[in-house]
């Protein structure tokens, strides 16, 4: 009887309840993490493989590991080619995203005015306009512009549609920096525009580097809008070379699995190794 007791104490003391809790939580991460690895396992792995192996066992490890798909994939042209086009679209788009996001954040951060609330709303709006919506007027703004076939024509928009978020985050990392800072500034004879641009940019680098990495993965993975803007496969971008990839290799799946693989290395490489950053950077903007 006084053991049955024992056990029902244990199982309902704190530290139970907190080891229950982990387990929990460490079971959902797992589920979560194992969601999102095993599909990209399974594309880097098919790589290695022949298209006959996947028919025969579509979920088996490469026996023999066979390079044979990697190396025509980086040995073709067309793949340096996209890759080039989309590391200049992507870097165009994260620098005007960063740029204007930063010159918009620091009035609605540091400054009262007549309306601020009411723009910063508007641009919180721009969260819930997917581009597909603007897909036709797009195109006819473009066309006007004459900025079809080209790289501002994809960096441009996308940048446009990336400055909501931005704002978003960086706003708070902003608007937390104290008034004191800025005060003694403007006694040492510190202007605005060198107070944003020597005090404020430097201590929110930790949200300029998020908003950096989140722009220049937005825009690596950016499929509707280059197809919108380019036709030419010379001008194409990484996704763009893997649907055409995919119906030009109908057949050869281990090949498209290849092509796929080394299309989102780079980003999931700079995704990773700046895992950390983007952390701290959402985790400082929930606290502003």
């Amino acid at each position: 009887m006084s053991q049955a007791v024992g056990h029902r104490t244990m199982a309902g003391t704190p530290a139970a309840r907190r080891a229950l809790s982990q387990a929990l939580v460490y079971t959902v991460a797992l589920v979560l993490a194992a969601i999102v690895l095993v599909p990209l396992a399974y594309v880097v792995l098919g790589g290695f493989r022949t298209t006959g192996q996947i028919a025969a066992q579509p979920v088996d490890l490469p026996h023999p590991w066979i390079t044979r798909n990697y190396v025509e994939v980086v040995s073709s042209a067309a793949f340096w080619l996209q890759v080039a086009s989309s590391v200049v679209i992507a870097v165009i788009a994260t620098g005007v995203v960063v740029s204007f996001g930063a010159l918009a954040a620091f009035p609605l951060a540091r400054y009262e005015f007549r309306g601020r609330e009411v723009l910063y709303t508007l641009f919180t709006l721009g969260l819930l306009l997917p581009i597909s919506v603007a897909a036709l007027p797009l195109y006819i703004l473009l066309r006007q512009l004459n900025l079809l076939e080209t790289a501002l024509g994809v960096a441009l928009p996308e940048a446009a549609f990336g400055l909501p978020v931005t704002i978003v985050i960086l706003r708070p990392f902003m608007r937390a920096i104290p008034a004191e800072l800025e005060e003694a500034a403007v006694i040492d004879g510190c202007s605005r525009f060198a107070f944003f641009w020597r005090i404020l940019v430097p201590l929110s680098r930790p949200a300029l580097t998020t908003v950096s990495i989140l722009a220049f993965v937005g825009s690596w993975n950016a499929y509707l809008l280059p197809l919108l803007v380019i036709s030419d496969p010379n001008r194409w971008t990484l996704p763009l070379g893997v649907a055409n990839y995919s119906s030009q290799y109908t057949q050869d799946t281990a090949r498209i699995l290849a092509f796929t693989a080394l299309s989102m290395l780079p980003a999931l490489a700079f995704f990773v190794f700046a895992e950390r950053r983007i952390v701290g950077g959402l985790s400082g903007a929930v606290k502003g």
